[in-house]
């Protein structure tokens, strides 16, 4: 796969010219130290178990995809997927850039930019470190929701450099769930956690609009899917090792 039709993107996606007061500057810095301390600390106390559709990848540290999940889920999946260089798109929003720092700091790849803004630069960066080899996941219902309405993004993306998509959802057994839009979840201190992964979506470069929307609906069903099946399952998984198994 070439990549001399992809226009040059600079080395790192950032908000442009991004400009802060000291009191935004200083939120900043302590959300992004609270929220990767907290990510750290109850992420090595948390059990895991991994359930992959037939027709899924081998594991969840497979380059190079399209990893597909909803916004509450950020928290478990920063831990799971950490130091991967993946590359994840996040708005250019105030909240986006303490998102960014702090993956940042488990070895994620911030790609800045979001379906209301900054929209076909993430696209061009998320292009790029594809057809590097490396994945990009995207919480298709973020920046702001719809909660659980996946928006289209991954499929063009999928049109355009060949790679297929993955769903996935992570379910917690004992969390706090916030009063957020994306009733964002957060795990309690060794919880257990069901990583659950859908089937790989190919989406053929010759799609037209009638097609694309076809696999925009298939991207919606997987994650429906991939949730329903990890929520319902999270009681029954064990506490005593890691559990992969395939459905």
């Amino acid at each position: 796969m070439s990549t001399a039709s992809v226009p040059p993107v600079p080395e790192k996606s950032k908000t442009p010219a991004a400009e802060y007061t000291s009191w935004q500057r200083l939120q900043l810095w302590l959300i992004t130290w609270a929220g990767y301390l907290a990510i750290r600390l109850i992420g090595i106390t948390l059990r895991f178990a991994v359930v992959i559709e037939e027709g899924g990848p081998p594991a969840f540290n497979t380059h190079p995809l399209i990893l597909c999940f909803w916004h509450r889920a950020i928290f478990s999946s920063t831990y799971v997927f950490r130091n991967q260089k993946i590359g994840v798109i996040t708005s250019e929003s105030f909240d986006g850039e303490y998102i960014a720092r702090v993956i940042s700091k488990f070895g994620y790849t911030p790609i800045r930019g979001s379906s209301s803004r900054g929209g076909v630069k993430a696209l061009l960066y998320s292009r790029r470190l594809l057809e590097e080899g490396r994945t990009v996941a995207a919480t298709t219902d973020g920046p702001k929701g719809p909660v659980f309405v996946a928006k289209p993004g991954p499929v063009l993306l999928a049109q355009k450099t060949g790679i297929p998509i993955v769903a996935f959802h992570i379910a917690v057994d004992d969390c706090w769930t916030l009063k957020t839009w994306d009733r964002f979840v957060i795990p309690k201190p060794f919880a257990t956690a069901l990583v659950c992964m859908s089937r790989r979506i190919d989406v053929p470069a010759e799609s037209d609009t009638a097609r694309l929307e076809l696999f925009q609906a298939e991207v919606q069903a997987a994650q429906e899917r991939v949730r329903d099946f990890a929520e319902a399952n999270i009681k029954r998984v064990g506490r005593s090792r890691l559990v992969l198994d395939r459905i």
